[in-house]
Order: structure tokens, then C-alpha cells, then sequence
């Protein structure tokens, strides 16, 4: 019987004891790592390289979008199956762009979870034809310069690059929004990464062309 590992990720802990207590009844899913955090998850997929992800799309320090990419990035043979309250969530559609497999509600029964791990680990997605036709509506939006870059970007994201325009640094960020430093720097560089941005001089351009600066 081949064995495969799989990583949860979530920030309550609750969720993944009980995900870990489901899944170790079957004889052939090992939990490989377990992570609280977006940062924590990256780290530990480098370190377990699971063939599984099971990961919240919302989490504290850093969004679960961000840290799929990431994961996708140093473990390109991970599948990443994102964990959401909502179908029609716009992170459902960013972390597919990202390279996440699909998406599972939280609220899913115990045999749906794990046919989902058994779909993607035979390199199956999870997605409907709902949610298919809004990726694939994004990425002609995207080609054809309509909508225009920024709504690739999540709210905070959003927020975060008005706050650059404004000449802010990280830690004045930081204290504006309240969050650690470290944090704004990692968001700072995915709106780099998803602008194709090189510096803050060109964000905060970016950022009074597109009327992201206020007053």
C-alpha cells in the first residue's frame, strides 16, 4: 500500500486535530506536518515535501493564497487542497492561480474530504464548472488589460500598496494596520510578485496611477 503524506495547515487547532483523527484511520495517509501559520507551512513543506496540502485560505500572518504559491514553488509535487467557508470567495479563484488543486468547504462530510485527497493525488482538480469558468474569466480579463492588475490583489493587499503610495515604510505599515513587520514585508513582496513591480518607487507609482492614494 503506498503511503501518502499529508500536511494540515490551519490556525485552530481543533481543525487540524480533528482532520488529523479522520484521516489516520485510513491505513495509507500519514500526517506528515502540521502548521498554525503561512510562514510555518512553507517552512515545514520544504522540510516533509507532503504529496498533500490540506490548508485554510484565511489565516493570521499571511494568507493561505500566498503560502500555496509559496509551497507550490519549493514542492511543485505537492497538491494543495484549500480549506474555505465560502464557494464563491475571490481567494477560491487567486489560490487556483496560485496552483492549489481545488477548494473543499469546511463544512464537508468526513467521506468528501477524503475522496478529495484521493481525487488530487491521482492529479484531479476539485473545481466546478462554476468556479473554472471565473479562473478562466480572470486570466482573459488579465490578457486583454481589462479590470486592470490590481484586482489581483486581496483587500489588504490593496490597502497595503495605498499605504506605499503614501511613501510609508514596512514598519510604519505595520503600525498602521496592525500587524508585525515581518508580515507587511511578506505581503509587500506578493504585491511585487503579482504586479510585476521592482521597487516601492514603482509600487507607489503604480499606486497614484491606479487611484489607490487618497487626499
Amino acid at each position: 500500500m503506498s503511503m501518502r503524506k499529508i500536511m494540515l495547515v490551519d490556525d485552530h487547532e481543533v481543525v487540524r486535530v480533528g482532520l488529523a483523527a479522520l484521516l489516520r484511520r485510513r491505513g495509507d495517509f500519514e500526517i506528515v506536518a502540521e502548521a498554525a501559520a503561512a510562514e510555518e507551512a512553507v517552512e515545514k513543506a520544504v522540510q516533509t515535501r507532503p504529496d498533500v496540502v490540506i490548508m485554510d485560505i484565511r489565516m493570521p500572518g499571511g494568507s493561505g493564497t500566498e503560502a500555496c504559491r509559496r509551497i507550490r514553488e519549493v514542492s511543485p509535487q505537492s497538491k494543495v487542497i484549500m480549506l474555505t467557508s465560502f464557494a464563491d470567495d475571490n481567494a477560491v479563484i487567486e489560490s487556483i492561480i496560485a496552483g492549489a488543486s481545488g477548494y473543499v468547504l469546511k463544512e464537508i462530510g468526513s467521506d468528501a474530504i477524503i475522496d478529495a485527497i484521493e481525487r488530487v493525488s491521482r492529479g484531479e482538480s476539485l473545481l466546478d464548472p462554476a468556479v473554472t469558468e471565473k479562473v478562466f474569466a480572470h486570466m482573459r480579463n488579465q490578457a486583454s488589460g481589462k479590470g486592470g492588475l490590481q484586482d489581483t490583489l486581496t483587500e489588504q493587499e490593496k490597502k497595503i500598496l495605498s499605504l506605499i503610495g503614501l511613501g510609508k515604510t514596512n514598519r510604519e505599515i505595520a503600525e498602521t494596520i496592525f500587524l508585525s513587520e515581518k508580515t507587511v514585508r511578506n505581503y509587500v513582496s506578493n504585491i511585487f510578485a503579482k504586479l510585476n513591480l521592482n521597487n516601492r518607487a514603482e509600487a507607489a507609482a503604480y499606486a497614484v496611477r491606479k487611484g489607490l492614494v487618497k487626499g
